[in-house]
């Protein structure tokens, strides 16, 4: 495999001359019709479970990819092979694959954890755990702690009656709000460290919304999870043994779990004149070696982790692989929708770039915040706090310091509302798939976008109001 990985990226390299594959895909020279292709995508992920289940299970890699090659083939026949190649290469090696490395060593080293034991999930103990998983978020990422505490929520709740609305309280908490505060949780704020935002500048600086939202949410929850309780009457007999003993198997894990921190942290911090170009593609050295590093502590875990572990966990490739799938179309079909967005006012998007600049031509926090919250939603939240942070300048100096509102309205909007849906951050994705795994019944895409609206935008509307107006 390694072998094979060198002689594609000696191929791609020694091809880029050839086939011209230096430019950079230019959004104001794009239609917004080059959009249909991603909003395919969102829409079968949203309809086809609904309208046609098999198909969708059984097909939904193919499907994903057909709407991938909907825009790759257009596009290299309008545009020419080596601007569609360009653009391919770039969204693999520089944003798909180091994804897709840090989610799978996220899942594996976590889903080599086994909590034992198992509590009553009452309301007190499900707001416990989901505090938890929340504090863990900004330090393991918010993958690592959703693979590492969703199990055992699941395992307290499997004789209750109704647990879905749990899983949708476990995604907003745990799998977004959490991760809010160090670079470490969320892929948004990881990009802004990496251009240059201090290390705990998001602590400082996102600390009370932090602390509102995760507050508001666990009362919220524990109010609505109470009625559920109270309703259910007596509970059926518990599936799994119940026992106040609580302990760890495959704790080494936790020991690969500091190596992935400490990888992402020297990928910011290390700092090489070593890039290797793939095809108008810098690779640094930093960025490559995280991402050999990933993957050694991924097969260091499978390789070292008990079978048992892995059968009380109930470990299975299948929620990784939907993700993979799915945002590898995701990612593939956002690619013009980004380079639109980045185009500001020059391009069909201008409308969005013009909405959150102030009449005097100072940046709107207020606008800032909702614009890369909505669009967070359902665009990878990474690009899209990347294209905010362009927009509103650039320099990391300059907005922690003058434009700190700002940047603090651009870090909450995207790491806050990927939880408006299924797709706005991949944890969510991942968890749903592990939940219905294990047979819970889990919302639709509207459905789950019907709890968001109810209980997450009058929240957001609040924060807006109180730190960004």
């Amino acid at each position: 495999m390694t072998v094979f990985i060198k002689a594609l990226l000696a191929m791609l390299a020694a091809a880029s001359p050839v086939l011209g594959w230096t430019a950079q895909l230019d959004g104001s020279q794009l239609s917004a019709w080059w959009g249909l292709p991603f909003a395919g995508v969102l829409l079968s992920i949203a309809v086809l479970p609904l309208l046609a289940t098999r198909l969708w299970h059984h097909h939904y890699g193919k499907i994903t990819a057909a709407w991938a090659l909907a825009f790759l083939i257009p596009y290299a026949l309008s545009q020419g092979l080596g601007s569609a190649g360009v653009a391919l290469v770039h969204v693999l090696f520089g944003e798909y694959i180091p994804f897709i490395l840090l989610l799978t060593a996220l899942f594996t080293v976590a889903g080599g954890i086994y909590i034992r034991g198992n509590l009553h999930g009452t309301p007190a103990l499900n707001c416990l755990i989901l505090l938890i998983g929340a504090v863990l978020a900004s330090f393991m990422g918010t993958t690592g702690a959703s693979m590492l505490m969703l199990r055992p929520l699941i395992r307290a709740n499997d004789n209750r009656e109704h647990k879905a609305h749990v899983i949708v309280f476990f995604i907003f908490i745990v799998s977004n709000a959490g991760g809010s505060l160090t670079p470490l949780g969320d892929p948004p704020l990881f990009l802004g460290f990496l251009q240059g935002v201090d290390f705990f500048w998001t602590v400082r600086a996102l600390l009370p919304q932090t602390l509102f939202l995760i507050g508001s949410l666990l009362l919220i929850f524990w109010l609505i999870d109470s009625w559920f309780y109270k309703r259910e009457g007596v509970l059926p007999v518990d599936p799994t043994p119940y026992t106040r003993r609580i302990g760890f198997d495959g704790g080494f894990n936790f020991v690969l779990l500091l190596a992935i921190m400490g990888l992402v942290l020297m990928s910011g911090f290390w700092k090489s004149s070593v890039v290797f170009d793939i095809a108008g593609t810098q690779v640094g050295l930093p960025g490559l070696v995280r991402d050999i590093g990933l993957l050694v502590v991924t097969l260091v875990s499978l390789r070292l982790t008990p079978a048992k572990v892995h059968a009380d966990n109930d470990f299975s490739w299948a929620p990784m692989q939907e993700v993979a799938k799915l945002f590898a179309g995701i990612f593939v079909t956002i690619i013009p929708v980004i380079a639109m967005l980045k185009a500001g006012t020059s391009g069909p998007f201008s409308a969005v770039v013009q909405a959150v600049t102030l009449p005097n031509g100072q940046p709107d926090p207020f606008m800032y915040f909702w614009a890369s919250g909505l669009l967070s939603s359902f665009l990878d939240n990474a690009p899209t706090y990347l294209v905010f942070f362009n927009t509103a300048g650039g320099n990391a100096q300059e907005l922690m310091t003058t434009l700190a509102p700002t940047l603090a309205a651009i870090s909450a909007g995207a790491v806050f509302m990927g939880a408006n849906s299924y797709i706005g951050n991949a944890p969510n994705l991942m968890v749903k798939a592990i939940a219905e795994d294990r047979g819970i019944r889990m919302p639709s895409f509207f459905g789950y976008m019907a709890w968001s609206g109810v209980v997450l935008l009058p929240l957001f509307i609040l924060m807006s109001l109180i730190w960004f107006r």
